[in-house]
Formats: structure tokens, sequence, C-alpha cells
């Protein structure tokens, strides 16, 4: 049970530690394109920006269930990829389908797959809606300025 919590805890910082640096070069990228970004036209930019982070979001996500499924495969939990990766991102998904289950003596890395999953998607969201609401109201402040 410990070398199972053991393990989650890792990939859980881990793929924290994956979208806090992913999320610092998405920033940096962005405050490079600032002065493109806040002047007209402003909807289209924002469309750009909201796919540029949704793309951000499924690489940071998909590096995450990789983690998972490889360390899977390593411990010798899965002899398959394949099934190793469905598994790891049906349980990062927290869709659970629950087709293909772990064995009695790793059933907590499920769990804390799950949650692992549930805590990313709630920092990239909070991400995603911040990234947005600071260009908006650079945006703004650039219009109001231009009036």
């Amino acid at each position: 049970m410990l070398i199972q919590i053991a393990i989650g805890s890792v990939l859980l910082m881990f793929s924290v530690m994956i979208a806090g640096i992913s999320f610092w070069v998405l920033e940096w990228r962005l405050t490079l394109l600032r002065p493109w970004l806040t002047r007209a036209p402003h909807r289209p930019k924002l469309m750009l920006v909201l796919c540029a982070t949704a793309l951000w979001v499924l690489l940071q996500m998909t590096m995450a269930v990789w983690a998972w499924a490889l360390t899977m495969l390593a411990l010798g939990i899965f002899d398959e990829l394949e099934v190793s990766v469905y598994f790891s991102l049906v349980a990062f998904t927290t869709l659970g389908f629950g087709d293909i289950l772990l064995p009695m003596e790793w059933r907590l890395l499920g769990g804390m797959a799950a949650l692992n999953g549930l805590l990313n998607i709630g920092l990239v969201t909070a991400a995603m809606v911040e990234v947005l609401r600071q260009l908006r109201l650079q945006q703004i402040t650039n219009m109001e300025q231009d009036t």
C-alpha cells in the first residue's frame, strides 16, 4: 500500500511540475506576443490564444498520462503499451469504463491517477481562464488609452 502511495505521489508531483513548467513557458511566449495581441482586432486574437492554450492543455495532459502509462508498464502491471496508455487515460480523465482493471495489489494507483487527473483539470482550467482574462484586460486598457 505505501509503495503505491509513494509511486502515485511522485507521479502526481511530476505531472504538477509539468503543468507548472509548461504554463511558465506559455506565459513567457504570450508575454513576447503581448504588443501584437493587444492591438486591434481583438476577437480573432482571443480565439487564437484560446486555441493555443487548448493545445497547451492537450500537450500537458498527454505528457502526464504517458508518465502514468509508462510507469505502469515498467512496474509490469500491464504487458502492452496500448493497454497501459488506455487505462491511464481512462483513469486520468475519471471516465472509468471499468473494462480494464488493475490487479488487486495495484488498485490504489487507479484512484491516484484519477485524483491526479482531477487536480490537473482544475489547474489547467484556472490557468486558461487567467490567460484569457489577463489578455482581455490588457486589450481593454489599450483601447482606453487609444481613445
